[in-house]
């Protein structure tokens, strides 16, 4: 269910300025499963503008209560510009230093929120009214709230997802697969190692043969990579350990079932295996006239897909996002919003005049 919250005053005849902005939106705490604050907030920011808000509640879980995915639109869009609100832990205070803002969220990806916001302005300004804007929530964890906006309406033509790419057009985005694996054995004194059956070292051989497996390559996302995430397990040096569990993440470049086979068969007997989540790799559309690039890292997109043709594309780069150092060039802030605006029209005009 939705709530439709209309526009206040008439839309400002310029857009925000995306480097306040984005500082403005930095500064509200927004961690996965907590952003009703950010909700609240943009919201309120943009009715003021002069948006039609649409508000979707999503539920991370019994005390959520208050996190809403945001539709805003002026008409009935062509051109869709979506990115998320959430942000992942610790919260980083926002800063500006010289050419750079700094903070939690500025480049993933409430800095992308407000180049998408500006560019969105600037086009209403110019009487163009058929570009809407969808934040949503949970995409640094469950991607609950992607999940909940299948249902809103209306969609458009076209989405532009934000992520940062550099301001580069993403030819495609790789998948994740996250495996949770529990290996069990039968404690012993370690004095006498004969009488148990350490599950640590169970664990170790599978994942050494796991380690070695021929994983997947594509053209354009290049290699599958695994990262052994987490093992647990063991109780004292002196005890052999009975339980093992290790947490791993793949990255992936190819759809179907053949990854998870040939990790099941790797694995051996003796370990569980359970899949904790499993996300498909995305190729996407490009446009003449945009730099483009691969990213290794999953987004939002897969449960995007009623949403219409897909492109990925924001400012600020993946290698300081979730870093203790997380920052964006404030001119690559404003290049943002030119790009936004650029493509928009394209697209609008691809729209009107089809080939």
């Amino acid at each position: 269910m939705t709530s439709i919250e209309p526009p206040t005053p008439p839309p400002t005849p310029s857009g925000p300025d995306p480097v306040a902005l984005a500082a403005e939106l930095v500064r509200i705490p927004s961690l996965t499963g907590d952003e009703e604050a950010i909700c609240d907030h943009v919201a309120r920011r943009l009715r003021a503008m002069g948006w039609t808000v649409r508000r979707q509640p999503v539920r991370h879980d019994a005390e959520a209560v208050g996190r809403t995915n945001l539709l805003a639109t002026r008409a009935d869009p062509v051109v869709v510009f979506s990115t998320h609100l959430d942000t992942v832990a610790p919260l980083l205070p926002v800063t500006e230093e010289g050419e750079w803002l700094e903070g939690r969220g500025t480049a993933d990806a409430k800095g992308i929120a407000a180049v998408q916001i500006a560019a969105a302005e600037q086009l209403a300004a110019e009487g163009e009214a058929r570009v809407g804007l969808l934040f949503v929530v949970g995409e640094e964890g469950p991607s609950d709230g992607s999940r909940a906006a299948a249902t809103l309406e209306p969609k458009g033509r076209y989405l532009v997802n934000g992520e940062p790419t550099g301001n580069c057009l993403a030819t495609g985005s790789k998948g994740s697969m996250r495996l949770v694996l529990e290996a069990e054995g039968r404690a012993a004194h370690s004095a006498y190692p004969e009488e148990g059956d350490s599950a640590i070292v169970r664990m170790l051989d599978a994942l050494e043969r796991l380690r070695r497996l021929d994983l997947a390559a594509d053209p354009v996302l290049g290699e599958t990579t695994m990262n052994i995430g987490t093992i647990e397990g063991g109780t004292a040096p002196n005890i052999i350990p009975d339980r093992c569990r290790a947490r791993l993440m793949f990255r992936t470049v190819q759809e179907g079932n053949g990854l998870l086979e040939a990790v099941r068969s790797a694995v051996g007997p003796g370990i569980d295996l359970t899949v904790t989540l499993a996300l498909p790799p995305v190729h996407l559309s490009t446009r003449e006239g945009f730099e483009t690039t691969a990213v290794k890292y999953t987004t939002d997109l897969p449960f995007l897909e009623p949403w219409g043709e897909r492109f990925l594309l924001g400012p600020g780069s993946i290698l300081v996002a979730h870093t203790d150092h997380e920052r964006v060039a404030k001119a690559e802030l404003h290049e943002g919003v030119e790009l936004y605006v650029r493509l928009a029209r394209t697209l609008l005009r691809e729209h009107d005049e089809p080939a």
